[in-house]
Parts: structure tokens; C-alpha cells; sequence
């Protein structure tokens, strides 16, 4: 979980993560203003506090060296701001577990109804359509939606995929599925119930108009690398030992 100012609904969204499934809850706390550090300690969920804000790609880039070194076979992200239907974990731990695929994430986009009921702004709406749509066709993907905070990942991924190497800002999510892609990953999702309201955590326009521009630049880089006219760092191996 990588956590900033959760305190309002890190408990439901823990509550919500079917019992006896998982191992261990990590929380990173990203410098918090509130009390979601000391929440996360009485759910008895192993927590770790950043000294300095790193933003939510640094976050991650935590949550996931953790996960590793204590050694996860299969990782789980979830934002802990009960925006998405933690439930549904099983159902994407089974399909890693069955080898179905290696990247399983949680589409909040079965129907645009569905989307826009749940209280999804039309403007984010139709971003994460166009976005994602694009994604697919440079990708080679048919995911639902690839901007999601639900998202889980065999450890194989995580040991060859140089998330290190990527941003500390929103756009990490999407140059790591781009990662994933390059090194061949199969990537796979189901359909999460998601709810928005106050405490849910969402970036605002001007942040998310970034987050698109960085997105944009994620899948070009890709194509550079893909024709063979521009070798990159971020598309080669991550060094198992820095896991």
C-alpha cells in the first residue's frame, strides 16, 4: 500500500482484503500529515515511513524493494484510499498463480455507465478512454484500463523490470506497464468495483494533464526503442541484486 494521508479509509480498504490470502501488508507512508501511520501499526500491518515526501512513484519504488527482500512471490498493489473493491485480489492472485499471466491489473471500466456511476468525473473518463485506447494500439494490448491502482505482479516481473529507473511522479504506473510489455510480460486484468468520493484520493486537472503528457512521452520512448533508434536504460534488465 503506498499511503499518503489515508487515515479516513485505510482501515476498510485492509478490512476488505479476503482473509488468509495474503502473507504480509506493507504501507509505506509517504510523510503523511494525518494519522495513517499509526493506524496501519494497530491493524498489525508492517509499516515503513519515508524521512522525505518522494511522491507516489518513489512510493512504489519502496513498497517493492520491501515486498522482494522479505520474499514475495506475488505482489499486490493497492492504494489504500478504498477506492477500489480489495476482493477482487484473489481472483487476480489466481490467475499469476495459474500462469495465465504475469501483470494482472483491476479495470474499473466494464461499462461507461458503470464508470460514470460510480462517480468517475466525465473528464477523467473520457482522458482514461483516449489514453488507453492509444496504449492498446502502440502496445500490442487489449487491457481495459491501464491507469488503475489495483495491480498485481509475479515476482519475476518485479526482479526483471528496472522500476528504479522510472519516475517518482503518477507516471511510474505507466512506464512500468510499458516496461512489462517490452520484456514480453502477459498482461492481464479483471473488472474492480470502484467508488469516488471525497477521501479518494485523484490528482487534479493540471496534474493529470502532466500525468498524460508523461504517458504520451512513455509510449514514445517505447517506439524509439522498439525501432532500434534509440537504446535506453529503462528497457534494459533490472539487476536482480538491487531487488
Amino acid at each position: 500500500m503506498p499511503a499518503y494521508n489515508a487515515e479516513a479509509t485505510l482501515e476498510r480498504t485492509f478490512r476488505d482484503i479476503p482473509p488468509g490470502l495474503v502473507s504480509e501488508v506493507i504501507l509505506v507512508d509517504d510523510v503523511s500529515r494525518d494519522r495513517t501511520a499509526e493506524i496501519a501499526q494497530r491493524l498489525g500491518i508492517t509499516t515503513i515511513r519515508h524521512a522525505a515526501n518522494r511522491g507516489y512513484g518513489g512510493n512504489q519504488k519502496t513498497c517493492y524493494t520491501e515486498a522482494l527482500a522479505r520474499g514475495a512471490d506475488i505482489v499486490v498493489m493497492v492504494h489504500p484510499d478504498y477506492q477500489y473493491d480489495a476482493r477482487v485480489i484473489g481472483a487476480m492472485v489466481t490467475i499469476l498463480r495459474l500462469n495465465t499471466c504475469d501483470v494482472v491489473l483491476g479495470s474499473r471500466i466494464r461499462t461507461r455507465r458503470e464508470a460514470l456511476e460510480s462517480g468517475m468525473p466525465p473528464w477523467k473518463y473520457m482522458a482514461n478512454r483516449g489514453l488507453t485506447l492509444l496504449e492498446n494500439l502502440v502496445l500490442g494490448q487489449n487491457v481495459g484500463d491501464f491507469h488503475t491502482g489495483l495491480r498485481a505482479y509475479t515476482r519475476e516481473v518485479l526482479e526483471t523490470v528496472p522500476f528504479q529507473r522510472n519516475s517518482d511522479d503518477f507516471v511510474f504506473d505507466t512506464q512500468f506497464l510499458v516496461q512489462a510489455v517490452h520484456f514480453g510480460f502477459r498482461i492481464g486484468d479483471v473488472p474492480v468495483p470502484s467508488r469516488y468520493f471525497e477521501q479518494a484520493s485523484s490528482i487534479n486537472f493540471s496534474r493529470s494533464v502532466r500525468y498524460g503528457l508523461g504517458t504520451l512521452g512513455a509510449l514514445l520512448r517505447f517506439v524509439l526503442q522498439r525501432w532500434g533508434l534509440v537504446r535506453q536504460k529503462a528497457f534494459e534488465r533490472a539487476d536482480a541484486s538491487v531487488s
